[in-house]
């Protein structure tokens, strides 16, 4: 009798430890649960606060304006000549290629050459390098800038609605373009390239070069 007892509480020790064990996991993992979900809101209620935020800041409406109408930009026009000389040559290219690259011209406007680039002297980075006066090659600061101009008058001609209203040959043949498609230019020498802009359209100038080339692309600005 007593060993029948002994085994019946013994059962209902283990069915005991059994559901206290069950208990317990179950109320670990609803725990775990509710601290989820509990994130989860909290973390959905960060969101609406941010997004609230958003839509209650106040954006001007030229802002606005702004951000949505974002020029298209077409191209219309290129030319590249084939670029050569020494280090101070192209050196000099690179500083007046960085100082035009992306000028915007707007419609009616006018460009000149000689007002962006300003006089080429050492304090801007310029070095001596060849250039023509009075048909003879000398030394001077911004020797190489003549190309960029060429480059920017025969980009400039393609382009219907550009009116060159000042343009310069040398008085001595160049090497990287054809007789009569120079366009020089010299600050202290008074020697400019103009043109005005009647496209319709503002334009904007891309001037680049490298080891081989001078590059100019001309885009309209819709």
């Amino acid at each position: 009798m007593k060993k029948v007892v002994i085994g019946i509480i013994s059962v209902l020790v283990i069915i005991s430890i059994g559901i206290a064990i069950y208990m317990y996991f179950n109320n670990t993992v609803n725990s775990q649960s509710n601290n989820d979900i509990n994130n989860k809101i909290e973390e959905n209620k960060k969101q609406e606060n941010i997004i609230n935020e958003i839509n209650n800041t106040y954006i001007p409406n030229n802002a606005r304006s702004t951000l949505n109408t974002a020029p298209i930009e077409s191209e219309i026009a290129s030319f590249s000549t084939n670029l050569k000389g020494d280090s101070a040559r192209l050196n000099n290219i690179n500083i007046t290629c960085n100082t035009i690259n992306g000028t915007v011209i707007k419609n009616g406007d006018s460009f000149s050459f000689n007002s962006i680039v300003g006089q080429p002297t050492a304090e801007k980075g310029y070095q001596e390098a060849d250039v023509f006066v009075n048909q003879k090659t000398e030394k001077g600061y911004g020797g190489g800038n003549c190309q960029v101009s060429t480059t920017i008058y025969n980009a400039a001609l393609k382009v219907e609605g550009i009116e060159v209203t000042e343009r310069h040959p040398h008085k001595k043949k160049v090497s990287y373009i054809e007789e009569g498609k120079d366009a020089a230019v010299s600050y202290s020498g008074g020697l400019d390239l103009k043109f005005t802009n009647n496209t319709g359209n503002d334009i904007k100038l891309y001037v680049t070069c490298d080891d081989d080339s001078v590059d100019v692309k001309i885009v309209k600005l819709d």
